[in-house]
């Protein structure tokens, strides 16, 4: 435990517990910032394979974190670049459906509203027969002309976690696809694309994978590159980029792979270098490591919550969550009072969707659960 909180800066009198919102960077990524700084500072000093190796090393560990191959996978600025890629990429009839669940992150309906709106495709929207949204929901719903269904692996708000390899299962027996949001469980749950059945993953890294704010990725089945729309690009995803001298003006050939998605200025050093330390170190750590963890933590809050003052937001089984926890106040109006009280004890979680969204990790410890409890129990 020692070792494990050693590896961050010190929170001081605080107990972080908003993972779901924002990692705090290890020390070692918060070192590799300031080495970045310094090459800015003296560009003389920038190392020659910073513009192709850096990326591609973070590509490597996320191959590594997801179970896919290095080359599926492009470096976006979050979720919300790689879904807009999925919307862009793919070609659309008017009658083509998306289902997208009630309720899901707004990133989801913002890259596929507007293309309704301007009448190329049509949104549906799945409601949940029961509390929390589940795979039997989406699965009732799709149809001959669903074309993809997008979703959260985890949802934001309650930390419900779908099963998407029976969703993924129904979609490919209509010949549609399937857009897994994972950037509330990537890094924190163990996983690989082949179980979830995905035909894309998308996700921030700047929360489970402890990278700094405006990183992700996006991962496409490579059945599906050569099939998808890819312009405009950035000019590094042409074959051949590294030797740019030569590249003959008008007569680009794009590379193999998915870094046809990556991110204009994708070695963007103050970001790429604090996410290559960041997921070099959660490797070094081992996701398993953080997910077992974790669990220790959210079984204590499960045994010890007041039940007199709170109730579960979240499902109770902990295969049907991800790697957080929602509880609400058992009267609704004073879960805000709740979230005002754990900031003022300086316990910091997120209030969302009328819930305390608890999201803890490897640093936390049994004291910080102490600390929360003791505010909910007053």
């Amino acid at each position: 435990m020692n070792a494990w909180r050693d590896a961050w800066f010190d929170f001081g009198d605080a107990a972080y517990m908003n993972v779901a919102a924002q990692g705090p960077m290890p020390r070692v990524a918060v070192r590799a910032v300031q080495q970045a700084l310094e090459w800015k500072k003296f560009p003389q000093l920038i190392p020659d394979d910073t513009y192709f190796g850096l990326p591609d090393r973070v590509r490597a560990s996320l191959a590594k974190i997801l179970g896919v191959q290095a080359s599926d996978i492009a470096i976006t600025t979050g979720t919300s670049s790689g879904l807009a890629a999925i919307a862009s990429g793919l070609e659309w009839e008017p009658d083509d459906e998306v289902l997208i669940a009630k309720g899901e992150f707004p990133a989801h309906f913002a890259a596929f509203v507007p293309l309704a709106q301007a009448g190329k495709l049509r949104v549906k929207i799945v409601e949940p027969r029961g509390r929390f949204i589940d795979a039997d929901d989406f699965i009732e719903r799709i149809g001959p002309r669903t074309r993809l269904v997008s979703a959260s692996l985890v949802r934001f708000d309650n930390a419900v976690r779908l099963d998407s390899a029976r969703v993924a299962a129904a979609c490919h027996q209509r010949q549609a696809l399937i857009a897994v949001d994972i950037a509330q469980c990537a890094g924190a749950m163990p996983m690989d694309a082949a179980s979830l059945g995905a035909d894309f993953l998308t996700g921030s890294a700047y929360k489970w994978l402890l990278g700094p704010y405006g990183t992700g990725f996006l991962w496409v089945r490579p059945e599906h590159i050569a099939q998808m729309r890819a312009s405009p690009f950035y000019w590094m995803a042409v074959d051949g980029a590294a030797e740019f001298h030569t590249l003959p003006a008008g007569n680009f050939q794009l590379a193999p792979g998915a870094r046809r998605w990556d991110s204009p200025e994708t070695a963007s050093f103050f970001n790429l270098a604090a996410l290559d330390a960041s997921l070099q170190f959660l490797l070094g750590l081992g996701v398993a490591t953080v997910w077992e963890h974790i669990q220790r933590l959210i079984a204590e809050i499960i045994a010890r919550m007041p039940l007199d003052r709170c109730v579960l937001a979240s499902p109770a089984h902990a295969d049907s969550r991800g790697p957080y926890i929602c509880i609400a106040a058992r009267k609704q109006e004073n879960t805000p009072l709740l979230y005002d009280r754990l900031r003022d004890a300086g316990v910091f979680v997120s209030l969302r969707e009328g819930a305390l969204r608890i999201a803890p990790h490897l640093y936390n410890s049994e004291r910080d659960i102490d600390r929360l409890l003791s505010v909910l129990a007053v």
